[in-house]
């Protein structure tokens, strides 16, 4: 009986800690997305472009016809690409609200805080993610999620908007991890295009070689747009823009 006594014990005790192994196993795999949890940038630099950027949107008056959406690489439309820009966009009723350093969440919260107050763009051109693939801050499908929930808040807040969503840039001197993190995001990225108020275009393979670099002319830091660079983005997308406003 003790002999009995002792392996039903020994046997329950077993059976007691696999199952509490097995229900905390999930638990503590769980993780917090936090590219799509909208959050305010702290630092001087982009808190001051942030204000700067509300009261150029208030100064619009709401009399903008494309806005462009965006990290650095977006901002850099008043850097590298500003000849670019005044050609292409100079003519037509556009707002840049780029963010150097942004990742999806600084978005989210931007346009829950004052970016797109009193506007009604014809259309939005939104590029962003790069930022959320660096080393093992998120996921693949957490940076999908980041950036669907952008595409949601802009269809929300702009019904009327057309989105056009730019695929994430390819980056770095050659192949790696990280493009091919950014090559499986915008895969997915493409099944938003709805071809009513969604498109998506990737010309990602514009700013690349044919043995898969990058050249300096096109992005001097393999990251961000030379005149160059800029000016492939500018004609790749213009078929259509020329569409949703009509004219070149």
């Amino acid at each position: 009986m003790r002999l009995f006594n002792s392996l039903t014990l020994t046997f329950l005790a077993s059976t007691l800690i696999s199952a509490s192994a097995q229900t905390a196993t999930p638990a503590a795999a769980e993780r917090t997305n936090a590219a799509i949890i909208p959050v305010p940038r702290d630092q001087e630099g982009p808190r001051k472009r942030f204000e700067e950027l509300n009261r150029r949107v208030e100064a619009a008056r709401g009399d903008v016809d494309v806005l462009f959406l965006g990290d650095s690489i977006t901002q850099g439309w008043e850097g590298s690409g500003k000849e670019v820009w005044q050609e292409f966009y100079g003519p037509r009723k556009a707002v840049n609200i780029g963010i150097g350093g942004d990742r999806t969440q600084h978005v989210l919260w931007r346009l829950e805080n004052g970016n797109i107050n009193g506007i009604k763009p014809k259309v939005t051109v939104l590029m962003i993610g790069t930022n959320n693939s660096n080393r093992d801050d998120h996921t693949p499908g957490e940076i999908l999620e980041g950036v669907t929930a952008i595409v949601r808040k802009l269809r929300a807040s702009l019904p009327d908007t057309k989105i056009l969503l730019v695929a994430i840039f390819p980056r770095g001197a050659t192949f790696s991890d990280q493009r091919g993190k950014i090559l499986q995001v915008n895969q997915a990225l493409a099944k938003l295009d709805d071809g009513k108020s969604v498109f998506f275009i990737d010309f990602g393979h514009k700013l690349i070689e044919a043995d898969g670099s990058i050249s300096k002319s096109v992005m001097p830091d393999f990251l961000h747009l030379s005149p160059a660079g800029y000016r492939i983005w500018a004609e790749s997308i213009e078929p259509k823009l020329a569409q949703f406003l009509g004219g070149k």
